[in-house]
């Protein structure tokens, strides 16, 4: 978890809330980054020139994107952590045998990061895209790796982000998230029914190392009209174990 308490650079904290702003607002212009983040237009306008000159950002007109130079860091990233590279082949196995979309995530800093997305021969469109971060309770994979972490841990999580609800069916109550994390010990299983996104249902499983230290999770997603409770339990359980279990035995004995 972030040291809140560590000496921060205030002119870094205020580049790297350009790039998110230019993130969230898919460009723009300086003035409306600047309303955005209720800054001076001409502080932000020197982040973003400095940005410019550092190749991280592209200009069209009086338009900032972000660049592509950031697929490059993302991509030096994702691809540094050798688990990353043996979970991808398992992921887009699964993703083949089951038709459906397949996700490898991590946590980071209490949150929910996808790396890899397997797409099979029915999948749907999700907002699950590579990079994309988001809480971790209201995830099938996100809530099998809250299970495998210290629970001091999970509370730290709790008390800093709280549990939002992203659907009507999210979980928001720190005692009933408590619950079903000590049922996902037990099967190794967690379910996700329309809880992160309305009309979409998710199984998912953590992954371990040697030492039983959690490294991400895989999840299977798809329309919560065909991924029903009955389906979920019990064809995908057994094929969701058995690529985490592989995926184990890859990481313990080669790496």
């Amino acid at each position: 978890m972030k040291n809140e308490g560590a000496a921060r650079v205030k002119a870094t904290e205020t580049t790297l809330s350009v790039i998110e702003a230019l993130q969230t607002l898919d460009g723009g212009r300086v003035n409306e980054v600047a309303d955005y983040l209720d800054r001076s237009p001409s502080t932000v306008h020197r982040h973003l020139n400095t940005l410019l000159s550092q190749d991280f950002v592209t200009k069209n007109g009086d338009s900032y994107q972000l660049g592509m130079k950031f697929l490059t860091v993302g991509g030096a990233v994702q691809n540094s952590d050798p688990a990353y590279r043996l979970a991808k082949s398992k992921v887009d196995e699964l993703a083949d045998e089951t038709g459906e979309r397949v996700q490898f995530l991590i946590e980071e800093h209490g949150y929910r990061y996808y790396v890899h997305t397997g797409t099979g021969s029915n999948a749907v469109e999700t907002d699950s895209q590579i990079g994309k971060q988001g809480p971790l309770h209201c995830s099938a994979a996100g809530k099998a790796i809250l299970a495998k972490l210290p629970e001091s841990y999970v509370d730290e999580i709790i008390s800093r982000y709280g549990l939002p609800a992203m659907t009507p069916n999210t979980i928001t109550d720190k005692d009933e998230l408590y619950t079903e994390l000590e049922t996902v010990r037990e099967t190794e299983i967690a379910y996700n029914f329309e809880e992160s996104t309305e009309g979409l249902s998710a199984i998912g499983t953590a992954v371990t190392d040697a030492n039983e230290s959690v490294i991400g999770g895989v999840s299977i997603s798809g329309p919560a009209h065909r991924l029903k409770a009955d389906h979920l339990e019990t064809e995908l359980t057994d094929l969701l174990l058995g690529v985490a279990n592989e995926l184990e035995l890859k990481i313990k004995y080669e790496l």
